[in-house]
């Protein structure tokens, strides 16, 4: 069923021929039975040729069909061809021209013709032993017909262009959402971009201060060993040069603010953050499984971070007398997370795709900064209600 629909909608002029041969069938066989009686062949062929041209070519030239079909319409009432199934197709024609994006004055005027059709043929054709008021019922009842199928014709306009403006709006506000995610994933780059500046740079500001210094106070060590530390002190201030090099094309444009760095906060101060939120209102349960140990900079970061936005987002969104918890689990090879709450939750677009419309933008900088330290990260709703977001960051970062 699907298959024929397909095809009906690829090859529309097909299906119209279809019924048009179809209507030449019928047609034909009241010219036969016509020819019976005083209807000139010569002129009930050809106007019945026309008219199912009208039905065939309908969608491909609408406008030029009306055209025809009203000067069959013409011929049919100067040559005296009386009404047969081929009229049929005046019908038809009324319906597309109004259904479709032709110009109003011929939508218009196909309207005109077509209540005019059955007064002219009573005229033309009268009913005998009818009485006056008879014959004006009759001519309203025939005028219904064209009637309804202009009506109808200019629904379906109207309804096809709504669906059209409906499909274009949400094509722009498909543009938009994508702009704004950029834009938000770009901002997110560039707050990233300082914090890393402050993990990393400090760290290899350190190691080319100590390698300096050991250069300096090595008094017994053999050259080798001077050389080793010389090299040292020139890679890191090479590597220090070029992360510098890239933050500042990750940060073009991002106003300086003040030109010190502060030290950002590590998994260690997790607790003093749950304590803070405990105070702003939210009870929250925490807990730390395994073995504590130092961990890269760079996770204790990612770590804290996800920590901060996940209570940020329950603060948010999880509504009244909501609760939270957190579990950190020290894996052999990294550091599990696992924040829950027990609220409402977040609408579906905030954690499909990133967000939607502007929101969502704390779920794409988690995404982001998971997956700078080769981490995976689950965010969305939990069975029994609530939000859940965890992670996982390996202790080597990904290659």
């Amino acid at each position: 069923m699907q298959r024929l629909y397909d095809f009906i909608r690829r090859h529309p002029t097909s299906v119209d021929s279809f019924w048009a041969v179809t209507l030449l069938g019928f047609s034909m066989l009241w010219v036969v039975h016509a020819s019976m009686a005083p209807v000139p062949m010569y002129a009930a062929i050809p106007i019945v040729l026309a008219l199912c041209t009208v039905v065939a070519l309908r969608r491909r030239a609408p406008e030029w069909m009306l055209g025809l079909a009203v000067a069959a319409g013409v011929a049919q009432l100067a040559l005296n061809v009386e009404i047969n199934p081929a009229d049929w197709a005046m019908l038809v024609i009324i319906y597309t021209v109004a259904a479709t994006d032709a110009r109003r004055w011929v939508s218009r005027f196909a309207l005109i013709g077509g209540l005019c059709a059955a007064p002219l043929a009573q005229l033309r054709w009268p009913e005998p032993n009818m009485s006056l008021l008879g014959r004006i019922f009759f001519i309203s009842i025939m005028i219904v017909p064209f009637a309804l199928a202009w009506v109808l014709g200019d629904s379906m306009r109207t309804r096809r262009a709504y669906f059209a403006q409906l499909e274009a709006r949400n094509a722009s506000l498909e543009q938009e959402r994508e702009a704004q995610a950029k834009v938000a994933v770009a901002a997110e780059r560039a707050r990233i971009a300082r914090e890393l500046h402050d993990v990393v740079a400090h760290n290899v500001s350190v190691m080319v201060v100590q390698a300096d210094g050991a250069a300096y106070v090595m008094d017994a060590a053999p050259d080798q060993a001077r050389q080793a530390l010389e090299t040292i002190s020139s890679t890191g201030r090479q590597a220090l040069a070029e992360m510098r090099r890239l933050l500042g094309v990750l940060r073009t444009g991002e106003p300086k603010e003040g030109g010190e760095y502060v030290p950002q906060p590590d998994v260690e101060q997790i607790e003093d953050l749950v304590e803070q939120v405990r105070t702003a209102g939210l009870a929250v349960d925490f807990k730390v499984e395994g073995t504590p140990r130092p961990l890269p900079s760079g996770v204790e970061l990612t770590a804290y971070r996800i920590v901060q936005e996940a209570l940020t987002n329950t603060r948010k969104h999880g509504g009244p007398d909501v609760g939270a918890s957190v579990r950190l689990v020290y894996f052999d090879d990294g550091l599990g997370l696992l924040v829950e709450d027990d609220g409402r939750g977040a609408a579906h677009e905030m954690y499909e795709d990133g967000g939607a419309d502007g929101r969502g933008h704390g779920l794409i900088g988690m995404r982001e900064r998971v997956g700078m330290v080769g981490g995976t990260l689950d965010a969305g709703p939990r069975p029994g209600g609530g939000f859940r977001i965890s992670a996982l960051l390996p202790l080597k970062p990904a290659h």
